[in-house]
């Protein structure tokens, strides 16, 4: 199949085969790829280019092995650990997220999961935010049982985050201390309480084409809400630290992958990002990015909150959220 007919088949919602995907990513041009890639993002575009942000509520001291992650107790490295920072602190944060037009504030704590009193907190937190700002709520809180997922939903929050991090094949090469498995059990039960997913991971981690597609086609059969878009920042410390800044041209055909498979669904701006020139960051959103975290990320530099609100505004997408009811 040529990448023509590829596009042709993806505008009209036919679920594209991922032999078809790869021969594609191998065979055409990058420039073709790319434009490929933007035709698509316009055919199925939002109006809004969603923008997020997060508070880093619980740094460091992770019990999990995650070989790209600065917050890994396994690893030396010079992340600034601190424990729960308090229902204020996260509702300072939100409100300074509002104040700056974002819509919606994730949680974002380090661990396996949540122990009874941690849920506690976090539900705390969420009636906070829910009672004094207009914004969705979010949180990325590890591995989760079906009882801690309903006790947050009635806290009020809408939107479960758990990255899959890269293609199932790769999965066990960079985490040993849980599973592949064990991710999607979270996902899976996060979906059957009603709550909208975020789901994405790291490009740069060694994965091959093969393993770009799968990574791209295991999202898909997810169908989360919107698809996190990280680049590897090799931190120092971290088993993958001599790995470099993956190349432009690689990032912009990861992209593309991702487009092509998941055709409606955002895709996020997420770690990374901060590395890439605005000229860069712009030809991103041009094959396929569309929405954002903005402010501080966790272990590495975020954008600041003016940051690619004018790069959206001139590819055409507003850039103002609605409120939560």
């Amino acid at each position: 199949m040529t990448l023509d007919q590829l596009e042709t088949d993806i505008l009209a919602e036919k679920t594209p085969a991922p032999a078809d995907v790869l021969a594609v990513l191998r065979s055409a041009s990058s420039d073709a790829l790319w434009e490929s890639a933007h035709r698509i993002t316009e055919h199925f575009k939002p109006a809004i280019f969603d923008f997020c942000a997060i508070v880093n509520a619980r740094s460091g001291r992770c019990s999990e092995n995650c070989k790209w992650c600065a917050q890994s107790g396994h690893w030396h490295t010079s992340c600034q650990a601190h424990g729960w920072i308090g229902t204020e602190a996260c509702l300072s944060a939100a409100r300074e997220a509002e104040r700056n037009g974002v819509g919606r504030l994730g949680i974002v704590t380090s661990g396996r999961g949540q122990r009874e009193e941690q849920v506690d907190a976090i539900c705390d937190a969420l009636r906070a935010i829910r009672s004094h700002t207009r914004l969705h709520r979010c949180a990325s809180l590890g591995l989760l049982d079906e009882a801690a997922l309903r006790r947050l939903k009635a806290a009020g929050l809408e939107r479960i985050h758990c990255n899959i991090e890269t293609a199932p094949s790769l999965f066990p090469k960079l985490c040993t201390t849980h599973t592949f498995a064990d991710k999607l059990k979270t996902l899976r039960a996060a979906k059957a309480l009603g709550f909208q997913i975020c789901c994405g991971g790291i490009l740069g981690m060694g994965e091959t084409d093969e393993q770009l597609v799968e990574f791209a086609f295991t999202l898909r059969a997810i169908a989360p809400d919107s698809i996190p878009v990280n680049i590897l920042d090799p931190i120092a410390g971290t088993p993958l630290a001599e790995r470099s800044f993956l190349e432009l041209s690689r990032i912009l055909n990861g992209i593309a992958v991702l487009r092509l498979v998941n055709p409606k669904t955002p895709l996020r701006f997420a770690g990374g990002r901060r590395n890439l020139s605005d000229d860069a960051a712009a030809k991103a959103i041009y094959v396929g990015i569309n929405a954002g975290i903005q402010g501080p990320l966790l272990t590495t530099p975020g954008s600041d909150y003016a940051d690619d609100r004018h790069l959206a505004a001139k590819a055409g997408y507003a850039t103002v959220q609605p409120p939560a009811e």
